[in-house]
């Protein structure tokens, strides 16, 4: 995600960074080598580097590795009555002066095939003893980073002279994450970043669930809620000696950032000031006032007011919609004059027209979402429905139920009447429900949400809409997979491939809305030219507008395709055109076929049958809604059949594909995906299945003592 977090914002000011690589990113599990790892840090530091970066590298490792490679060593050298007897442990300063001589060697392959030099700089405690050493090391280092060259320190444990180099705490530093702290003091870097081998500082074990990432370090808050040293609750021994390093930088006014070093570009990444691991500052304290979202509190909270909901009857789900129905048209004024607030802004800022369009309230729109949920609150009661019932033997009956998914999570576009929408659908379907909505619409969400969540009984909670106000805490919605069961992003196909590659949750994509009208030889001309005007023109900023005009090749013969083009210019369309009809009508070519353009503009292209026009959707389209103006129902029959998109229209326009139109009341989106839900998704596709089993004391028993009937009941 490209979230910036506010809290962040220093990081557009650092030039000098140190970065230190811990040794469980740099080691695989059995102590070779992380070649793949440290060839994705070694390329993040050559694009930094490029960019004007100032970077030096802290690597731990060397005993690690030098230890396997002896342990290999020893095994070789020795004979079979060697091995019988008791193993000493290889001494520690040996490992290292082999291994890193080995880690050295690769990092100066790796670099040098990025065609970057790096220098190795090895120092001890003592040496920080010494003020000519240290004014010689910064000398040294002036230069060179100058000459764009990556040092890549380490402490020299093969010659250190503390009495026990990994437990000795005492002196100057003690271990590489205390002289990356100590070096990125002395050598006035800007940023320290800590790469370990999970995402940042947990309240607790990292895989337990129940801990959370803690994104801000505040010492006054956490440090007596986290226990380091042997009972550390972090779960991880090397955690403890990063944050003791983190807080005393911090405290010295070097920001640090622990961070994992198995992500890809996470380097980068917190550079680009995203939400990702744990922040140590010195002003930290200053933000403790300033109350996080939670994104775990919510969603639990949201949870369990579901369940709450779920225990009621269906009369009294069926009320609480009815009275924030009510609710909206109460404050119809309050909310409009937030939401001119928001439209002003955004045409301030100089948002496109499109974006804007979508986030107007019109008038009338309030009084026509109330409906809408009162049409929702009249259907049928969607919860425990019997979709089947079976006697699977005498007195033993199954039923499989209509049931709630649990907690959806659903990011939406400016639209913020998608708000009502939804969350009329998620009560309805007894869910809980997380919302992101775009931050042009941060008003007008904000007050349609305490408009909803107010009129919802105490007896379910107001915490059954959880509001997510910053798109930084979406990363973090993402990882709740024990308590999120859905999640929806309604956008671009990039914002939708971003989900899925977050998250373990299953997604609902809602992706480009790529809609096609075809018009057939043997189309009626006034039909044609009506529906093509209504599928551009009713609304261009809707995901269901006509974006791309297939024509065969006979109708622009007869001179047809001159009228349509001519009815859309009209109407302040831009028209680009394919291949042919650039050529044929000397109008702009497309950029390219598969363009969401979402305002007054379509491409229009000329095919030579219905079978090129059914390649042409399938192979150029978004699978969302494409449609035929034909009048030979055996051609129309085929592009129904053929056409592999979520809904596939004969003779009606396009923007027919909607929630309320299909009847559904409303709708979470149009998804694009295959399974569980396609097309418009309203209540059904917000329900899963139970299945109840209603027997009378029989068991099993290896299947001796029960007949199966399997016979279908009536429901």
């Amino acid at each position: 995600m490209d979230a910036i977090d506010p809290s962040r914002a220093f990081l557009k000011d650092v030039k000098r960074l140190i970065v230190k690589v811990g040794t469980a990113v740099v080691t695989r599990h059995d102590g070779r080598l992380a070649i793949g790892r440290l060839g994705a840090v070694c390329e993040q530091i050559k694009e930094l580097n490029s960019l004007g970066y100032e970077i030096i590298l802290v690597s731990s490792g060397a005993v690690g590795l030098g230890r396997q490679r002896l342990k290999y060593r020893k095994l070789v050298n020795s004979s079979f009555a060697d091995l019988q007897k008791p193993q000493v442990e290889l001494d520690g300063k040996a490992c290292a002066a082999v291994g890193q001589n080995s880690l050295m060697a690769l990092y100066d392959t790796l670099f040098s095939q990025l065609d970057v030099t790096s220098a190795q700089i090895l120092v001890t405690d003592n040496d920080f003893r010494d003020k000519n050493f240290r004014k010689q090391l910064t000398e040294t280092l002036q230069s060179l980073l100058a000459l764009k060259v990556i040092p890549i320190f380490n402490e020299n444990d093969a010659v250190s002279t503390r009495r026990a180099p990994y437990e000795d705490s005492s002196g100057i530093f003690w271990d590489n994450d205390s002289l990356s702290a100590l070096l990125a003091l002395e050598l006035k870097a800007d940023l320290l970043v800590l790469l370990s081998d999970v995402d940042g500082l947990y309240s607790g074990p990292p895989s337990d669930p129940q801990s959370k990432l803690i994104h801000t370090y505040i010492e006054e808050k956490h440090q007596n809620e986290i226990t380091f040293g042997d009972k550390s609750r972090v779960g991880r021994g090397g955690m403890t000696a990063k944050v003791k390093a983190a807080v005393n930088a911090a405290k010295a006014g070097i920001p640090v950032i622990i961070t994992s070093g198995f992500a890809l570009e996470n380097i980068i990444k917190v550079l680009q000031g995203q939400h990702i691991g744990t922040l140590f500052h010195q002003d930290a304290q200053l933000w403790a006032p300033v109350k996080e979202v939670d994104a775990r509190e919510m969603a639990v909270a949201a949870r369990d007011c579901s369940r709450q909901l779920q225990a009621l009857t269906s009369e009294e789900r069926k009320q609480i919609l009815l009275n924030i129905a009510d609710a909206l048209e109460a404050n119809e004024e309050n909310i409009r004059v937030e939401n001119q607030i928001d439209v002003a802004a955004a045409q301030q800022a100089g948002y496109e027209k499109s974006l804007v369009a979508r986030l107007v309230l019109k008038p009338g729109k309030i009084t026509s979402l109330a409906n809408n949920m009162r049409m929702i609150a009249k259907m049928k009661d969607p919860i425990g429905q019997v979709l089947k019932r079976t006697e699977l033997a005498d007195g033993l009956v199954l039923e499989k139920t209509s049931s709630p998914l649990g907690v959806l999570l659903i990011i939406f576009e400016s639209r913020p009447e998608a708000l009502v929408q939804i969350a009329s659908l998620a009560i309805r379907s007894g869910n809980g429900l997380l919302l992101k909505g775009g931050k042009e619409a941060n008003r007008s969400n904000a007050i349609l949400h305490k408009v909803i969540t107010e009129a919802i009984p105490d007896t379910v909670g107001g915490k059954l809409i959880g509001l997510v106000t910053s798109r930084a805490d979406i990363p973090e919605l993402l990882k709740l997979d024990d308590v999120i069961d859905l999640v929806i992003p309604r956008g671009s196909n990039k914002l939708v491939s971003q989900i899925k590659n977050s998250t373990k949750i299953p997604v609902l994509g809602h992706a480009d809305g790529i809609c096609h009208v075809y018009v057939d030889k043997s189309a009626k001309m006034d039909m044609a030219r009506k529906i093509v005007r209504d599928a551009k023109i009713d609304y261009p900023a809707g995901c269901n507008a006509m974006e791309t005009l297939l024509v065969h090749k006979d109708v622009v013969e007869k001179g047809w395709l001159i009228d349509m083009i001519a009815d859309l210019r009209t109407e302040g369309v831009t028209v680009y055109g394919g291949p042919k009809a650039s050529s044929l009508l000397n109008i702009p070519k497309a950029g390219s076929f598969h363009h969401e353009y979402s305002a007054l503009a379509c491409t229009v292209e000329i095919v030579d049958d219905v079978h090129a026009a059914i390649n042409h959707i399938n192979d150029h389209g978004s699978a969302h809604t494409d449609c035929i103006i034909a009048e030979d129902h055996e051609v129309a029959e085929v592009f129904l059949q053929q056409v592999d998109s979520a809904a596939v229209f004969h003779n009606a326009s396009t923007r027919f594909c909607d929630g309320a139109r299909f009847g559904l009341g409303a709708e979470v989106g149009i998804s694009t995906s295959r399974i569980h839900a396609r097309g418009p998704v309203g209540v059904e596709g917000l329900l899963t299945t139970k299945w109840i089993l209603r027997g009378s004391g029989q068991v099993v028993d290896g299947d001796k003592g029960v007949i199966y009937t399997h016979k279908e009941l009536a429901i």
